[in-house]
């Protein structure tokens, strides 16, 4: 290494990139990382094309950390990576680097605001697919470079006309391609509209899975390994899961309510950071997580640490994490005490994780919805949490008693815990054992009703 430079805590000042500070001023996050060709490569995002993006675009650092801008960097909003297998090609951004380091660009793509790039479901040997974050989905040749528009999402997907989109992710595995928009602000969260989206296709018609806000998608092309996404509503983050061709739906906790907003989620992922090993952040927690299915069900999810840093990417590289940043920025001067837009990768091990901070959060499977009697709520995640309470309230005239079941082992075996009964429109709470713990929780009223359970985790 280059004992020029020095590291303070895993930060390299010299790699930090700084945008314009006359004109539009904007944010200058670190969209996306690439190890690749001895180097690592990173693209920068404005919030908007319309922003003002001098010192953004791509950029490689070699293996002694020194960093330059590559002469062929295009200003743009840019949150796509993806290795082209075929050819020795890495898509990020607009740009597609060949496996010596050379590096061409998707003119016609480079004026878009690019979330996803994914293998192509009939010509995987030269083309791929790319996502705009306006639902914008493309083809385009890895080899001339040429590109052409297959779907306006907004109207694939019946969206609320005049609606902000807000596509994020997109992954193409077992013959379907999954998207995610995560539209959400006030309306959604008073349910005045569901613009949130995850959706399918399968080379026919798209098929919507969810309307709640959906940030990624992530899996791996490896047998019959499960596909895997993230999202949020207002009662937890949500967790969905296909295996065998079949979706599953599970809950975790929020360490975090400041990113239950569209525009505050910039890019949670889903990444492999050592050989099979998945590290999942999901609403301002790291999670483990198994590549693993057995008997269709996903085992070993187990939280890791919660944070305060905005994370739009991370990946290994040099036997290190590398994690990218968004730091605080003049974002539009809407915070008059930020000046110059700036942000930094920071460097350690998986470990590290570990002391970022203890896992804790709150969430569950219902608020203030509507549950039929003798049905089974979402899993919730309960391990790794040193203390536990449910929050139940429900609506009905009469007495509800709501079954605590827990599956200890994580596979789908359930065990009745304890029965709670509330009494009617009434509220109760449930401390267990300090060291109690299971892999999931779930909850089965016996009564229709209005109900509202929340677990805090501390």
């Amino acid at each position: 290494m280059n004992n020029q430079w020095e590291s303070i805590s895993g930060v390299f000042p010299h790699i930090s990139r700084q945008a314009d500070i006359k004109g539009v001023r904007s944010e200058t996050g670190i969209g996306a990382l690439m190890p690749w060709a001895n180097r690592l490569w990173f693209v920068t995002y404005v919030a908007h094309l319309a922003a003002s993006g001098g010192g953004t675009g791509l950029f490689e650092v070699d293996r002694n950390f020194n960093v330059r801008k590559h002469p062929e960097s295009v200003v743009g909003t840019y949150a796509n990576r993806m290795l082209h297998g075929p050819t020795d090609q890495v898509i990020i951004g607009p740009h597609i680097i060949d496996a010596e380091g050379h590096v061409r660009t998707f003119r016609d793509l480079a004026e878009h605001r690019l979330t996803a790039t994914m293998r192509h479901l009939y010509e995987p040997e030269t083309m791929v697919y790319f996502l705009t974050m306006e639902g914008l989905f493309f083809e385009a040749n890895v080899e001339t470079l040429k590109v052409t528009l297959m779907f306006d999402l907004l109207e694939e997907l019946g969206c609320t006309a005049g609606v902000k989109p807000h596509f994020k992710a997109g992954w193409s595995q077992d013959g379907s391609v999954v998207v995610a928009n995560n539209t959400y602000g006030e309306e959604e969260f008073l349910r005045q509209k569901a613009d949130g989206r995850l959706a399918i296709w399968e080379g026919s018609e798209w098929e919507i899975l969810e309307r709640n806000p959906f940030n990624e998608v992530f899996g791996i092309q490896k047998g019959d390994a499960p596909l895997f996404a993230t999202g949020w509503d207002q009662a937890s983050a949500i967790l969905k899961v296909r295996t065998n061709n079949t979706w599953h739906r599970y809950r975790l906790p929020k360490a975090t309510q400041a990113m239950d907003h569209m525009i505050l989620t910039e890019w949670p992922r889903i990444r492999e950071v050592e050989t099979e090993r998945f590290l999942m952040d999901c609403h301002g927690m790291f999670y483990e997580l198994s590549h693993l299915a057995y008997d269709g069900k996903i085992w070993g999810v187990r939280p890791i640490s919660t944070h305060l840093r905005m994370i739009p990417d991370f990946c290994s590289w040099q036997g290190l994490l590398v994690l990218a940043g968004n730091q605080v920025t003049p974002i539009w001067d809407s915070n008059l005490l930020a000046g110059e837009p700036q942000s930094n990768l920071w460097f350690g091990k998986t470990d590290d994780l570990w002391s970022f901070g203890k896992p804790k959060g709150w969430g569950g499977p219902w608020w203030e919805d509507t549950v039929a009697a003798d049905e089974p709520s979402d899993p919730f995640l309960m391990t790794g949490f040193d203390h536990k309470v449910v929050h139940i309230s429900h609506d009905a005239e009469e007495t509800v008693s709501f079954s605590i079941e827990v599956d200890f082992l994580g596979c789908g075996k359930w065990c009745h815990y304890d029965t709670i009964a509330v009494p009617a429109k009434g509220y109760k709470f449930h401390v267990f054992p300090e060291g109690f713990s299971a892999h999931w929780v779930r909850l089965i009223p016996d009564g229709a009703c209005e109900a509202s359970v929340h677990f805090v985790y501390t």
